[in-house]
């Protein structure tokens, strides 16, 4: 599994195998913790044991990990807090952005589209939101790649969209967060003629569903997390499609702190600003159903699970169906397989 290098000494920085291969083990892991939660009410404990489970299987994980995007800064996060070090500690040094569930509330509630997810790329080249929790964001596929601008109105980037895609806008999909901020962007899209799927959380699902096949979604739009915007800028660099954001401050007190920091909120963030390294590696496991993932099963013999694997130096794209064994799923959950 592990890489071999010439001088032990000077080992090199960069990623040279399939991480993601590994870090399925984390998803899948988190997924089946969280999982035994949904549709129980209770979307802090769903979201602390899919947290505890993937702490512990990223222990055995083989890289020098620090904590870019996590759970929240270390006097407000146990495990999995900004700047904790994750992995055995030996190569390759690594950013982690982590999401042990997205889509705590969608969980919680037994609701499609929730996720367990997480992406690395080479350490340095994350992009740190720091006090930026919302991000005005524009994702598409890679047929859309080069045909939107997040600076031009939703009308101008569905027209420009549809020429790209050689697709009536009026059967165009366009994934928007339900939230009272969008009321307008909302009756914009709909006056365009594009059909709008309203979802309720999960935005990093949204933005990967625009460049899965047959998800119909065209184009994600809208203000979301910063974070859900780094991790998936992670997963659309291998799937060949692009993310735009705009930092976007809901108060005062934030816009004078990000600024203090050197944050802007007029420049425009490209997926490369979000991460920089060609080669960044991603993993999603499904909690629930979603559009093109299959939600944790439980059967009498364990557990299976439905993943999405991808890396973006060799653009390899993988689902993976996996079974769990009920004798060996409390292994699984707490010392790794």
């Amino acid at each position: 599994m592990g890489a071999e290098y010439a001088d032990p000494v000077q080992p090199p920085i960069r990623p040279d195998r399939n991480l993601a291969l590994e870090l399925i083990r984390v998803t899948e892991a988190a997924a089946i913790a969280a999982a035994r939660w949904s549709g129980r009410g209770d979307k802090i404990a769903a979201d602390g044991a899919a947290v505890d489970a993937m702490r512990f299987v990223l222990g055995a994980v083989t890289m020098d990990g620090v904590v870019v995007i996590g759970e929240g800064e270390k006097d407000e996060a146990p495990m999995l807090y900004n700047g904790e070090k994750i992995g055995d500690g030996r190569p390759p040094l690594v950013d982690v952005a982590v999401d042990p569930v997205d889509g705590t509330r969608l969980t919680a509630l037994g609701r499609n589209g929730a996720l367990a997810v997480i992406a690395l790329s080479e350490r340095g080249t994350m992009f740190n939101p720091g006090p930026c929790f919302y991000m005005k964001k524009i994702a598409v596929g890679p047929r859309g790649r080069g045909a939107v601008d997040i600076n031009a109105s939703a009308t101008d980037n569905l027209t420009e969209l549809s020429k790209r895609l050689n697709k009536p806008v009026q059967e165009m999909g366009v994934v928007i967060l339900d939230r009272p901020r969008h009321d307008d962007l909302v009756a914009e899209v709909r006056e365009a003629g594009a059909r709008v799927i309203s979802i309720t959380d999960g935005d990093v699902a949204g933005a990967i569903a625009t460049g899965w096949p047959n998800s119909g979604v065209d184009v994600l739009l809208g203000i979301g997390g910063t974070p859900e915007g780094v991790i998936a800028a992670a997963a659309l660099k291998g799937l060949g499609g692009e993310i735009q954001g705009v930092l976007h401050a809901d108060n005062e007190d934030v816009r004078r702190k990000a600024e203090a920091l050197g944050y802007s909120f007029t420049r425009v963030l490209t997926t490369d600003d979000l991460v920089a390294s060609d080669d960044c590696f991603f993993s999603a496991t499904a909690i629930t159903d979603g559009d093109f993932l299959r939600g944790v099963r439980f059967y009498d013999f364990g557990a299976a699970t439905q993943s999405l694997v991808v890396r973006s130096r060799t653009g390899t794209i993988r689902t993976i169906e996996t079974f769990h064994r009920h004798d060996k799923l409390q292994e699984f959950t707490t010392a790794g397989f």
